[in-house]
């Protein structure tokens, strides 16, 4: 039998799961660590992925509610790639990884979990973070507290 200890998850399992689009409620909440937003710029904000593939795996997310580019303007889309420089500076500040995936998932059949609403996934990479767990297992471990991470990325990103 798999074990993995993980006490955190009973909040998000005992909670109330929302039925709208978390990328349209979570910003106008104003709880900010508790939502894991990061930053904010005039159209778009990044975000901790709550169940990330690696440690500091981030969502860099518009605020208008599109599944598609095709309906940000110009000047949203330019905000969009600073953001994401922004945060490849920060992470780079926060953790030094050895490389980063990035990507957008459009559609449903891409792999689009939030499909109505586009975000772009930046996941830092290290050599050898997929260890044997991942492997031989198919079990990812985390080494870090989300709200650590939280605070040395917060940090990075308002410095």
């Amino acid at each position: 039998m798999k074990v993995l200890w993980a006490p955190w998850r009973m909040d998000y399992i005992l909670s109330d799961k929302t039925k709208g689009c978390i990328f349209c409620e979570l910003p106008g909440q104003n709880k900010d660590r508790e939502n894991l937003i990061l930053y904010r710029s005039s159209h778009n904000f990044v975000i901790m992925n709550r169940y990330p593939y690696n440690n500091g795996h981030i969502m860099v997310v518009p605020y208008v509610h599109t599944h598609s580019l095709d309906a940000l303007s110009d000047e949203i889309m330019l905000d969009f790639m600073k953001v994401t420089q922004h945060a490849v500076r920060s992470i780079n500040k926060a953790f030094m990884p050895e490389g980063f995936n990035m990507g957008i998932n459009i559609g449903k059949i891409a792999g689009a979990g939030m499909e109505e609403h586009m975000h772009l996934h930046m996941v830092p990479r290290w050599a050898g973070d997929t260890s044997f767990m991942t492997v031989f297992d198919e079990v990812r471990v985390i080494p870090e507290h989300i709200l650590s991470t939280y605070d040395k990325l917060y940090a990075a990103f308002h410095s």
